[in-house]
């Protein structure tokens, strides 16, 4: 499958491409992006799926100026424009929504469709309580729970990872610290530009999601003016990836009305 590496200001960004049709630039979570992944085919299948790695995931780079989601939305802006993209569908998944959100807040106008899948970002309870579960302050065990439907399914052994698998884990890990840490999971700003966002948006949420509460998410979709939810059953806080049939459908049905 066709990886590549181009060059964005000083970054080299990993970028998967696949499919042909409309334009549909896919913003992955912590976890990171593989074109392995199950919900790939179903998407590339209509569409020119488009999924860069983000800075310090993958074999993205990291420059040191570099610390914000926000940093990152500059930056695909800019991925747009090299690729000459007008207009394109965007999904973004977990940290890939909040990312998803931050660009279309700036740039509504070349964004056609939005679909948010499990997003952070912004803050709705009260200061004294996190929004999202501090996953940094557990076993991987207990986030395992908090991320999946079936946790057993996609259980872990790190010894029977390669040592480059393991350097990506830790170094997406120490990224996601990075951009996530203070303040913990969003962007104070970012909730008072949400209204920007006039285009048809779709927020997904796996009925089993551990981290993104479904009020959370409700909070979260009422701020922006044309938005919808649904949830997916038997899913956590990665339908895409627990139930790619079910997911990429209504996707598809979202993005084709």
């Amino acid at each position: 499958m066709p990886v590549s590496k181009l060059k964005i200001a000083d970054i080299e960004l990993e970028l998967f491409e696949a499919g042909s049709g409309a334009p549909l630039l896919f913003l992955h979570g912590a976890g990171g992006f593989a074109p392995g992944q199950p919900f790939v085919p179903h998407l590339s299948a209509r569409n020119r799926l488009i999924a860069p790695s983000h800075p310090g995931f993958g074999n993205s780079s990291l420059p040191e100026w570099l610390d914000t989601v926000d940093d990152i939305a500059h930056l695909y802006l800019e991925l747009l424009d090299t690729l000459k993209l007008d207009k394109v569908d965007l999904i973004g998944a977990s940290v890939g929504g909040w990312l998803a959100a931050e660009i279309a807040t700036k740039v509504p106008e070349r964004i056609r469709k939005l679909v948010m899948i499990g997003p952070v970002g912004i803050k709705v309870g009260p200061s004294d309580k996190l929004d999202i579960p501090d996953i940094f302050a557990m076993p991987q065990a207990e986030v395992q729970k908090l991320i999946y439907h079936d946790p057993d399914k996609f259980a872990v052994d790190p010894a029977k990872m390669s040592d480059e698998q393991l350097a990506a884990m830790f170094r997406g890990r120490e990224t996601l610290a990075l951009l996530v840490w203070e303040p913990w999971m969003h962007n104070p700003k970012l909730k008072r530009r949400l209204h920007r966002i006039k285009n048809p948006a779709l927020f997904i949420r796996g009925a089993s999601d551990g981290l993104v509460s479904d009020q959370y998410m409700q909070a979260y979709a009422k701020l922006l003016p044309n938005a919808r939810t649904l949830t997916i059953p038997s899913a956590g806080h990665v339908p895409q990836i627990e139930q790619p049939e079910a997911f990429a459908a209504a996707v598809q049905k979202f993005l084709g009305e």
